[in-house]
Order: C-alpha cells, then sequence, then structure tokens
C-alpha cells in the first residue's frame, strides 16, 4: 500500500503477542484488498501465527465463502456491522484460526452516500468467545482510508491477543457460519 504510515513495528508486536500467546490469526478483508494480511506476512516468522485470509471484495465471495447469508446483504448490504460480524466468524471457522479480523467499507473515491460515506469501514473482531464488531468513519484519500483501516485491524487483533475480550462486549459466533 503507497502510504505514509509505517505498519511494520504493529504488525511485529502482533506477531509477538500471537507467538507468546501461542495464538493463530486469519483475515477476511474487503475494501483493504489484503493489506491486513500483507501487512503480517511482512514479519519474519508469520507464518507460525498467521494462517491465512480471505479477500472478499465480491458479495458472491461474501456469501459462498465466508457464509454471510445473503438476506444480510440484501437487508443491510455489505457495508454494514451484521456483514463484518458474519465476515469475521466465517473465516474464524473456515481456517480454524484463534482469531479473525474482518474489514468491509467504502475507501472511495466512490461509492459513498449520506448513509454510508466513504470512509465508513465496518470491523469485525472473532474470538472463541464470539464477535465483536465496530465502525470507523476515516478521513484522506482512499489509499489513506485503507491504510487507516489495516492500523485499526491489526490494533484489534493485537488487542484480543493481548486480553482476553470480556463476554459482555462479543456476541455468540456458535451458528454464524
Amino acid at each position: 500500500m503507497n502510504t505514509c504510515f509505517d505498519l511494520q513495528p504493529q504488525a511485529e508486536r502482533l506477531v509477538a503477542k500471537l507467538k507468546e500467546r501461542g495464538l493463530t490469526c486469519v483475515t477476511a478483508e474487503s475494501c483493504t484488498g489484503g493489506g491486513v494480511g500483507s501487512a503480517i506476512t511482512a514479519v519474519p516468522g508469520s507464518s507460525a501465527v498467521f494462517l491465512g485470509g480471505v479477500i472478499s471484495y465480491a458479495n458472491e465471495v461474501k456469501r459462498d465463502v465466508l457464509g454471510v447469508p445473503q438476506e444480510i446483504l440484501d437487508t443491510h448490504g455489505a457495508v454494514s456491522s451484521e456483514c463484518a460480524e458474519r465476515m469475521a466468524a466465517g473465516a474464524r471457522n473456515l481456517l480454524k484460526a484463534d482469531l479473525a479480523v474482518s474489514l468491509t467499507g467504502i475507501a472511495g473515491p466512490d461509492g459513498g452516500s449520506a448513509e454510508k460515506p466513504v470512509g465508513l469501514v465496518w470491523f469485525g473482531l472473532a474470538t472463541k468467545d464470539g464477535v465483536h464488531t465496530e465502525k470507523k468513519v476515516f478521513s484522506g484519500d482512499r489509499a489513506s482510508v485503507r491504510a487507516q483501516a489495516v492500523t485499526h485491524a491489526l490494533g484489534l487483533l493485537l488487542s484480543a491477543a493481548s486480553s482476553s475480550p470480556s463476554s459482555t462486549a462479543v456476541r455468540d459466533v456458535r451458528g454464524l457460519a
């Protein structure tokens, strides 16, 4: 990614923490096109903790590979909490990982609306305890939005690897994928 963001230190901290805790992670990426996986795999030794990822740019991949129900895509859209939740749960279950992060959003410069502006990104974080979703709206051009989203996703994984999420902050993932 052509950005001024230096992802290497954060990715290195994530890989070290995953190794220390004996955890694995995966990604389900849409708007970042594999940027999170790329940042993680730039770290030597990351193959011990990063199992892989799904770049689900098309709704068909979200549905057919990650198990996002068509009803969610039709009702809430690909850029939604519900979609991010199912993407994260689907990736975690599909790739048999401890942690999964998902990102789905509108990087721009086109495609935004009043309800879903350019820069909107929904994140999902799936752990053994469930799935937490959150929404961010980033500013800047396409490259900047994507880089900020990757940075935030790495932070979510690092936070989850550093401490178990509270059961009140997650939803049960059984039956989601």
